[in-house]
């Protein structure tokens, strides 16, 4: 434990400059480290956010400087801020070589998709914005969180196989393979990823989806009236022949709460864990 506090620490030193004065001014980009700096009781220093960075809902009322990937130097630096903190692959590369050109200081937060991770990014913007002391009580309390979720969810001595379609835009589906947040929250639930011959995203053929007989279908709830529905994934020839598809087991979560690995990652593994109930023998908690 001590060893990946202090490497959560060298990591945000080897990131930026020593931050000598507390920033007053701060963007973030990434929804958890948006959610760290709120739950640390630090918004008030928040002056803009990204796009993913939808929870708690009051954040939507600060600036939006775009996409976590797709960032515009000039909407970020029209925010003034003292500090960025951006979650590692934010960019593109040619805008944070302008931002900090510009002289900001910025804190790059790597995504590491476990447990130890999530306690460590914790760490890491706490000592980002010298908060070091309410960010380890938070550490803690999230770690034992955490801790009791993933030991119920993975009690269960017959995990279901679940693949989960990042989209499948005109039938074509884009599924989560090894090394993704996806298949991290996956095994945290007590799942086996149906999809672990490649890392990343990537679109995968029928073929591969039928070999792989996923019990259940995993999506991300989504507001946007142009999703496709679970009649439709269904419909799916390559869906259609797996158990999942028999089944009719598609289920959904938020992405932001499943995916961002940050101070609810415990509701997440807990809310997957009751959506998988069922599928297989899942134990009751005493």
């Amino acid at each position: 434990m001590r060893q990946s506090v202090f490497a959560a620490a060298l990591s945000v030193l080897i990131a930026t400059p020593a931050l000598s004065d507390t920033a007053a001014r701060i963007v973030t980009v990434g929804g958890a480290l948006t959610e760290i700096v709120f739950a640390l009781g630090q918004e008030h220093r928040l002056v803009a956010r990204d796009s993913t960075s939808t929870h708690p809902e009051v954040v939507e009322d600060l600036p939006d400087v775009g996409y976590a990937r797709a960032l515009a130097a000039e909407g970020v630096l029209s925010v003034k801020p003292d500090l960025i903190l951006a979650t590692e692959g934010a960019g593109p590369p040619e805008t944070m070589d302008v931002l900090r050109a510009a002289g900001v200081k910025m804190v790059i937060i790597s995504e590491i998709y476990t447990a130890e991770g999530v306690a460590d990014k914790i760490t890491a913007v706490g000592t980002a914005i010298e908060a070091e002391e309410a960010a380890q009580a938070l550490r803690e309390k999230v770690a034992q969180e955490l801790a009791q979720a993933v030991a119920l969810a993975t009690a269960n001595p017959n995990p279901p196989k679940v693949l989960f379609v990042l989209s499948a835009a005109s039938g074509r589906i884009m599924a989560a393979g090894r090394d993704t947040a996806a298949d991290g929250i996956l095994q945290m639930a007590g799942a086996k990823n149906a999809m672990t011959a490649f890392p990343g995203y990537k679109p995968v053929t029928d073929e591969a989806i039928i070999q792989a007989a996923p019990d259940v279908v995993l999506m991300m709830s989504s507001r946007s009236n142009h999703a496709i529905s679970d009649e439709e994934v269904l419909a799916l020839p390559a869906i259609a022949l797996t158990p999942a598809g028999q089944q009719g087991r598609i289920v959904r979560l938020d992405g932001a709460l499943m995916l961002q690995f940050g101070p609810r990652a415990a509701k997440a593994v807990s809310d997957l864990a009751k959506l998988f109930h069922g599928v297989t023998e899942m134990p009751e908690k005493s």
